[in-house]
């Protein structure tokens, strides 16, 4: 039988590039949910026959539930994730589903593994933040630190140009990252970092060069930890392309009255500002990503640093297949791994391999 894939939130910019990408790699049947039908008209006709469009609003609980039991997997998109809680997780646990999430906020992946033990004896893989970054970026790690002996030290960042190719959705992500100081594993202890703090100069590949990332709270500040114990310092920023943009965040961070960023009205005005403002610069700036991976640690009683780099001219596309490739080698058997997990946790090197390789995406190794 025709397997069938659940995304939910699948008509949105990342939602309909993992839906995209599962409709090019596999035989799948995949439903995309939405509000608004409408709107899915589009994504419908440029993927054709492999898709049907679903009403559903995730607050309603029987609907969500009878969607879930018809799937062989459920793929969820529907962020910002800062507002959601692991209500579906748990209704695919219960429906022996397994389960996939683009998520990116550190509260959502502590509700979501709290349900370890449980997805584990139902027998359901879930695999929570896949994508670009996190994503990607995290396998790109676990490759990294499998080159040591006791890796010691990961620094990642990642630069986007202009909106990236997602939708005000991510813009909100954004902002809502910048409401509070966040907890950073530095030098073996958890210390409290402010979001867009600390500026640094990154050299990324070519066409991003030098470019400067700032602190910011991403769930792999916390996996990465938990996942490779030796490692006592994980740093995890950001930056924006063009420039101005990192300047305008950061006002935004440090001069914005904390009051004010806290409220919803004011995190939605930015999103929709800085939406448009990234609608016209994007046609020179472009869409694209960068990510640099750095793990540093002992090989052969010798410290050195392990770099890892890569660049896809469409942040949105990338996320697609981070979070299709996983999809795709759970409906063919290849991934398995009851429980609860991040990328890094769940998808051994060998299969990311695979999955860059066949979508074309490429890897720049070097020894520092």
């Amino acid at each position: 039988m025709t397997a069938r894939v659940l995304i939910l939130g699948g008509r949105g910019r990342i939602g309909s590039s993992v839906a995209q990408d599962i409709a090019t790699y596999t035989q799948a049947e995949i439903i995309i949910t939405t509000r608004k039908p409408a709107a899915a008209i589009a994504v419908k006709e440029s993927l054709g026959s492999q898709v049907e469009v679903l009403t559903l609003d995730l607050a309603d609980i029987e609907v969500l539930r009878k969607a879930i039991a018809s799937a062989d997997l459920v793929v969820h998109s529907a962020g910002p994730f800062h507002y959601r809680d692991a209500s579906v997780l748990k209704l695919c646990i219960e429906q022996g589903v397994n389960y996939l999430d683009v998520s990116d906020h550190p509260s959502f992946t502590r509700k979501a593994l709290a349900y370890q033990s449980a997805a584990a004896e139902a027998g359901v893989t879930a695999i929570v933040n896949t994508g670009i970054f996190p994503g990607i970026s995290n396998s790109m790690v676990r490759e990294g630190v499998e080159q040591f002996d006791q890796a010691q030290r990961i620094h990642l960042s990642y630069i986007v140009s202009g909106s990236g190719g997602a939708g005000v959705t991510v813009m909100r992500t954004t902002f809502l990252g910048l409401q509070k100081p966040f907890e950073a594993w530095i030098d073996g202890q958890w210390q409290q970092v402010n979001p867009y703090s600390d500026r640094e100069a990154i050299e990324f590949p070519k066409p991003y060069g030098r470019s400067h990332v700032y602190w910011f709270n991403m769930p792999e500040a916390f996996t990465l930890p938990e996942a490779f114990p030796t490692v006592k310092t994980v740093i995890t920023k950001f930056g924006s392309r063009p420039d101005f943009y990192n300047h305008l965040t950061w006002i935004a961070a440090h001069w914005f009255p904390k009051p004010l960023m806290q409220k919803s009205s004011a995190i939605e005005f930015l999103a929709y500002v800085s939406h448009t403002m990234t609608d016209v610069t994007n046609h020179f700036s472009g869409i694209g990503v960068a990510i640099r991976s750095e793990v540093s640690g002992d090989k052969q009683g010798t410290q050195a640093t392990y770099c890892s780099t890569l660049v896809h001219e469409n942040t949105a596309i990338a996320a697609g297949c981070g979070t299709g490739s996983l999809a795709q080698f759970l409906l063919e058997g290849k991934l398995k791994k009851p429980g609860v997990w991040a990328v890094e946790q769940a998808v051994p090197t060998n299969l990311f391999h695979q999955a860059i390789a066949s979508r074309g995406i490429k890897l720049h190794h070097e020894w520092l």
